[in-house]
């Protein structure tokens, strides 16, 4: 049980779809950059992860007969997005490893003595073939290009931290939907899923009882920071 990363996420959404002027519009096949426009309602800005709507998942494969699922449960995110061009767009996000949580329903520290753990969440952030969170309190990632795949979908590229190691890692980013006011903040609010896989190995985790791929899934909504911005 243990990898992860997050996640974490990315920005997405819109297309225009139109013919030549004066032209027979013609139904556009599944998938084509043709597809009809989506015309986003939140403008360009900074937005922030609203925790009370977010959720950053993991699975890794368990000896090889099913896949363990944990979570993380504290992480912070800023969107800063550019609906008029998504390709500007760029995310960074940041986890606290220390906040896994298994869902664990047993008495961990009755069966597993000679880890000198309290419970299994300890565990996974604080042993050093896991999360070894006391040496590395953050796991980081950092866009660095958005490729729009539809009026709905992009790919998110970035540099993913994690046990001191940088790779590239690419999300499956979706767009789910906007509002123009949130009904509590009063700011526009925007929302999406992204999904991906990383190895293990690749940050120098071990691989044993536990698989190699680990799958990431990111659920959240954001929401327009509303903070004056300084001058300059």
């Amino acid at each position: 049980m243990n990898a992860l990363n997050l996640l974490p996420i990315a920005a997405l959404a819109l297309l225009a779809a139109c013919g030549q002027p004066g032209a027979e519009r013609q139904a556009p096949a599944a998938g084509s950059a043709q597809e009809a426009a989506v015309e986003l309602k939140a403008p360009a800005g900074t937005y922030k992860l609203d925790p009370t709507h977010a959720a950053l998942l993991w699975s890794v494969p368990h000896n090889n007969i099913s896949n363990y699922t944990a979570r993380f449960t504290r992480l912070e995110a800023t969107l800063t997005l550019d609906p008029a061009n998504l390709e500007n767009s760029r995310i960074q996000a940041v986890i606290d490893p220390t906040s896994v949580s298994t869902g664990y329903p047993g008495d961990y520290k009755a069966g597993h003595p000679d880890t000198g753990f309290d419970s299994f969440d300890e565990d996974i952030a604080q042993a050093e073939h896991f999360l070894n969170a006391g040496r590395f309190p953050q796991i980081t990632f950092n866009s660095t290009a958005v490729e729009q795949t539809g009026p709905r979908t992009a790919k998110v590229t970035g540099d993913l931290t994690f046990l001191g190691v940088s790779r590239p890692v690419t999300l499956d980013a979706r767009f789910i939907g906007e509002i123009e006011k949130h009904p509590f903040l009063g700011v526009p609010a925007l929302g999406f899923a992204a999904e991906g896989a990383i190895k293990r190995s690749d940050f120098g985790m071990p691989v044993g009882p536990l698989g190699d791929e680990v799958t990431i899934r990111f659920d959240g909504e954001f929401v327009q920071d509303a903070q004056p911005q300084p001058a300059g």
